[in-house]
């Protein structure tokens, strides 16, 4: 299950509906707007397995780390949301629930940076796509 945080303007959510990318947002199908951050973690653990898309850097954050869900936070601007939620399920690492499981993950132009559940070090890879 795919959420985008109600930061997700609409114009991106239209373009990842085009891409036939399914998906629920916050305040729209799944919670209610306004929801704050500590509300979006407790509604992630009673969902089965989803991937949280945000533009807020809070949600990049180690200690969040859980085996249910995974996190990512897309530090690109409000208008390329969209491509970059595209480009990171092609992404060999991500292509699949299961490998982005546990996982928190912050996503920019020059690649992906990331922490998994149980590791001590920050990940960086490139794309490869």
């Amino acid at each position: 299950m795919n959420i985008i945080d109600e930061n997700i303007i609409e114009n991106q959510c239209q373009l990842l509906r085009s891409w036939r990318i399914k998906f629920s947002q916050i305040g729209y199908g799944v919670g209610h707007k306004g929801l704050k951050d500590k509300e979006i973690i407790s509604l992630l653990h009673s969902l089965h397995r989803p991937t949280f898309f945000s533009r807020d850097d809070d949600f990049y954050n180690r200690n969040l780390c859980h085996a249910g869900y995974c996190l990512v936070y897309l530090a690109v601007k409000k208008d390329e949301a969209a491509v970059f939620v595209r480009r990171l399920f092609r992404h060999k690492e991500f292509d699949t629930i299961y490998k982005r499981l546990g996982t928190i993950i912050r996503v920019t132009h020059s690649g992906i940076t990331f922490w998994r559940l149980n590791e001590e070090k920050q990940f960086r890879i490139g794309w490869t796509n």
